[in-house]
């Protein structure tokens, strides 16, 4: 006597799990625009890698019909190295879970850290119901049981111990935008929102009629901080994912994996001895200079909308993966605004976390000052970011491009930091005109010209920011030509390579204000 019915009848329960929400529920995924969640983990996962756990989890209807879990979660390869895959489905309950569908999702995080393996999240969901998991008249137990550990325990403890990358793909909001945004790295599609309520709770708490896209569509968050990035489309949405697990460990006990990219170690790019403007007030583009000296030109920057006077991002050197650091001049000189500090900080701990090597490329005048910056209380987020830099356990490298001010000045150089210079490079407690301003005050208002004599001494004390008097003092470790920069940084990671090892496992970070 065999099991043949049985087994007939688990091939039929994974069949109807595959239906999904059925054939309306997937036209109408389809109608949108958009990919259902076994398209989007087919599109990024590497072919035929998926594993999915409880294929055949959901609810058995009085009347022989079948609800599936509407999220997924299963084990899957991207190029190549194990992760861990899961989203909602969408044509479900609008993503929105049901009993199954949020013991997977609570799942996932538990699932990664056990096996430590990086974990993506593919996110579209309406988070929780008014009528609970379980739908309309549903009966049995309210609440969770107070035996239950708190979700967000899980969420945590596996942004601490491999890395998590996110995507926001269609309408994002409650429990949903709460973990894309608990993630090291987080991208939303140009057609996404991501909202903590929705436009119908929204209108009727507080009366603002306003759509998805006004609330949260992508050219907000793009500005706020709550993605890295927006993509054009789903499938931009994943190479980006791919791209940022590429620079990443498995987790925080192993070594992001090298990529010998064939650039030469100790290629000097001629264009950089005169990229920096002799005169002190034009800008520049720092971005062609990190793009000449990282390994073939290819620099995955972060956030590049939020903070702007600020960039940062990841790149290789000598095939090293590492994090960058830098500054944009063309906004606000580079000042290190609210916004700047809070990306600046949090580049630095991802690499603090995941043993990357961080090379800063320094054009820093300070802190943003002004009555704005002062409402916005820009003094805190600063002095966190600094105090980021100065606990600091990755190897450090910073470039001293041009300026090099203040307090602010500090969040680009961690503990034991090989510091070069250009010979373009300034630095001091105040930027010049301000110090000027400052401590010639008098002189400046009784001069029969007072203009004449700001410039006079302006020019005075410029000849005394040069670095050549701080590389005498040995307060760096060499001014260089900058068509060195390549060659010296890379023979930089091949010292510090050796010393990764040794900073394996979790850290933890100290209060910071």
């Amino acid at each position: 006597m065999s099991w043949e019915a049985e087994v007939e009848e688990i091939h039929r329960r994974r069949e109807r799990a595959l239906g999904m929400g059925g054939p309306r529920g997937l036209e109408r995924q389809q109608a949108k625009g958009l990919l259902n969640i076994r398209q989007r983990i087919d599109g990024l996962a590497d072919t035929d890698s998926f594993r999915e756990l409880g294929p055949s989890a959901g609810a058995s209807e009085p009347d022989g019909g079948f609800t599936p879990a509407n999220y997924l979660v299963g084990f899957a390869r991207m190029n190549g190295r194990p992760c861990v895959i899961g989203g909602e489905d969408f044509t479900v309950r609008g993503g929105s879970p049901n009993p199954a569908g949020l013991r997977k999702s609570t799942y996932i995080e538990e699932l990664a850290c056990h096996y430590r393996v990086p974990l993506v999240r593919l996110h579209e969901g309406g988070g929780g119901s008014v009528t609970g998991a379980g739908g309309k008249g549903s009966g049995g137990p309210v609440g969770s049981s107070v035996a239950d550990r708190p979700r967000f325990q899980s969420v945590a403890r596996t942004l601490a111990m491999v890395p998590v990358a996110t995507a926001g793909l269609g309408a994002v909001a409650g429990l949903p935008a709460a973990r894309l945004v608990a993630s090291h790295f987080a991208v939303m599609s140009e057609n996404s929102q991501v909202l903590v309520a929705g436009p119908a709770v929204v209108d009727r708490a507080l009366g603002e009629g306003k759509s998805k896209e006004e609330l949260g569509g992508p050219e907000i968050h793009a500005r706020n901080g709550v993605v890295d990035v927006v993509a054009a489309d789903e499938a931009g949405a994943f190479e980006l994912i791919r791209q940022f697990l590429s620079y990443m460990p498995q987790n925080v006990w192993s070594l992001a994996e090298t990529d010998d990219l064939g650039d030469d170690a100790d290629r000097r790019e001629e264009k950089l001895i005169s990229i920096v403007p002799r005169d002190r007030r034009r800008a520049f583009n720092m971005r062609k200079i990190i793009e000449a000296v990282v390994d073939g030109g290819v620099f995955f920057e972060m956030m590049r909308s939020y903070g702007p006077g600020q960039i940062v991002g990841l790149a290789r050197l000598g095939g090293q993966p590492v994090g960058i650091l830098s500054n944009d001049g063309r906004y606000y000189a580079g000042a290190m605004t609210a916004d700047g500090a809070r990306k600046v900080r949090r580049l630095i701990e991802i690499c603090d976390t995941f043993h990357l090597p961080v090379v800063s490329f320094v054009d820093e005048p300070g802190f943003m000052i002004g009555e704005a910056a002062e409402r916005l209380g820009t003094i805190r987020p600063g002095t966190s970011a600094v105090l980021a830099a100065a606990e600091c356990t990755s190897p450090w490298a910073s470039v001293i491009v041009r300026k090099s001010y203040g307090v602010a000045g500090a969040a680009h150089y961690g503990p034991d930091a090989y510091v070069l210079a250009w010979p373009s490079a300034e630095m001091g407690p105040l930027p010049l005109e301000g110090g000027v301003a400052v401590a010639f005050r008098r002189e400046i208002e009784a001069a029969e010209d007072p203009e004449a004599k700001r410039a006079e001494l302006e020019a005075e004390m410029a000849a005394r920011l040069s670095p050549f008097p701080r590389e005498e003092s040995f307060a760096m470790h060499a001014v260089i030509d900058p068509r060195e920069t390549r060659p010296a940084l890379c023979e930089w990671i091949e010292r510090v390579r050796p010393l990764l090892p040794s900073l394996l496992g979790p850290r933890t970070f100290g209060f910071r204000p």
